[in-house]
């Protein structure tokens, strides 16, 4: 019974110390960013040591697009005229991505959002985490 009593308290204790995102927060998201790591609806865990893409994401408002980015030992970046835009929409506590293309619809729930991190977890319940892009910086 103590033991019952214990996990919930923690429980209790842990949800109520996230954080909550605010609109400020959202600009946070423009810039470039690489995937770190995702956790599939199943729990597996897949590491990204390395990424060729990355995305640019670019906000005004609520509305933006994401475009993938391939950057190049020179600093520049190649990409093509492709982009995915997106509303943000708030909804209780939580922040939705919904993204429109030619061919799909689809939503993502923002997680969390940090100077150098984000995550998103997708309808499929896959949670993608994000940290900021660092370029590759090779001197001579």
């Amino acid at each position: 019974m103590i033991k019952n009593i214990s996990a919930i308290v923690f429980l209790f204790l842990i949800t109520s110390c996230s954080e909550k995102i605010t609109e400020a927060q959202l600009s946070g998201l423009n810039g470039y960013w690489e995937i770190e790591k995702v956790t599939l609806s199943d729990g597996q865990k897949k590491e990204y040591k390395v990424n060729e893409t990355i995305d640019y994401i670019q906000l005004d408002g609520l509305k933006g697009f994401r475009k993938k980015m391939k950057p190049n030992f020179s600093g520049t970046y190649t990409t093509s005229d492709d982009a995915e835009t997106f509303t943000i929409f708030h909804t209780g506590d939580s922040y939705l991505l919904t993204y429109k293309t030619a061919i799909s619809e689809w939503t993502e729930t923002l997680k969390s959002i940090s100077k150098d991190q984000f995550s998103v977890t997708s309808e499929d319940n896959i949670t993608y985490f994000y940290k900021r892009y660092e370029p590759i910086n090779i001197s001579k």
